[in-house]
């Protein structure tokens, strides 16, 4: 068996342009634009990136982009202030602060600050009940990417036995709720689990976020499964010195000789998180003013 390559670039590409054109009807039919704050605190080059790239995705589906940049000892009261101002202004539906924060910042407490209904990292612990108990909240973005491509690839899971490795508040909690809203039969597996390889093995949709390289290999997995693959981890590349190479945690060579479908890392999940802030910052706007939700794009 060889299997399906599951391409996350290509499907993100695909809902960004879903989210441009629900936009586009927003500002003709409603005069309402979608508006993005990012709070980046300090200069950490990797968080720099990646707000540079929610800032180009944002404006390239036509949402409007606000950049507020503070300085690494900004205190604690100031960063607040700038939250609570974001909180009341109208014109912002999505807030997010991109961690990491310098130590003398509480993420938790920067996140507690942030109004639920403009979370749109879905990480507050509102965010969090509303999920586990069945209520209409705002989803975090990873686990409600790799819940879209899921969707794509197979359709109807109920019924469908899955495995999240992987209990973090991040990611596998919030994907193993959506998978049983799904109505899969869920395990969240983790260090501790005993037979790890063998909870593995019966999963009809594997999901591996442990940040371990290469840990899942073809015998973890069953024959026919759907993979996907959030681990990132940096190593040396092997052949070429002085660059680097991304690897996941699953060994992706193996395992698509047993997998009926699998994400690569890199373009795989990733590319969907940025996607999926978007379509969260649209639904979080369309909340605000009482419209219908875009339909596809939320769990």
């Amino acid at each position: 068996m060889s299997a399906a390559i599951i391409d996350g670039k290509a499907f993100a590409g695909t809902v960004r342009g879903q989210i441009s054109e629900h936009v586009a009807r927003l500002k003709e039919e409603q005069g309402i634009t979608p508006g993005l704050a990012v709070i980046l605190v300090g200069e950490d080059p990797a968080s720099e990136v990646y707000v540079a790239a929610k800032h180009k995705q944002t404006v390239e589906v036509g949402m409007a982009s606000f950049e507020h940049r503070l300085p690494a000892d900004v205190p604690e009261a100031e960063l607040f202030a700038l939250i609570d101002a974001l909180n009341a202004d109208a014109s912002v539906h999505g807030i997010l602060c991109q961690f990491p924060v310098p130590d003398h910042l509480d993420e938790r407490a920067v996140v507690a600050r942030i109004d639920p209904a403009k979370d749109v990292d879905g990480l507050s612990v509102v965010n969090a009940g509303l999920l586990a108990s069945g209520e209409t909240g705002l989803v975090s973005c990873t686990p409600l990417g790799c819940l879209m491509l899921l969707r794509d690839q197979l359709g109807n899971m109920s019924g469908m036995e899955a495995v999240v490795i992987g209990r973090s508040n991040l990611f596998g909690k919030p994907m193993g709720q959506l998978l049983l809203r799904e109505n899969c039969t869920v395990t969240i597996a983790h260090s501790r689990t005993k037979d790890l390889a063998e909870v593995c093995r019966r999963a009809d949709i594997l999901v591996a976020a442990v940040g371990r390289a290469e840990m899942v290999k073809a015998d973890w997995v069953k024959p026919g499964a759907t993979v996907i693959d959030v681990g990132i981890t940096r190593i040396d590349h092997p052949e070429k010195p002085g660059k680097t190479k991304l690897l996941g945690d699953v060994d992706f060579a193996d395992a698509a000789t047993v997998a009926k479908a699998i994400t690569p890392v890199p373009g795989g999940v990733g590319p969907m998180t940025i996607a999926c802030l978007l379509a969260n910052t649209l639904t979080a706007c369309c909340r605000a003013h009482g419209l219908a939700e875009p339909q596809g794009l939320t769990a």
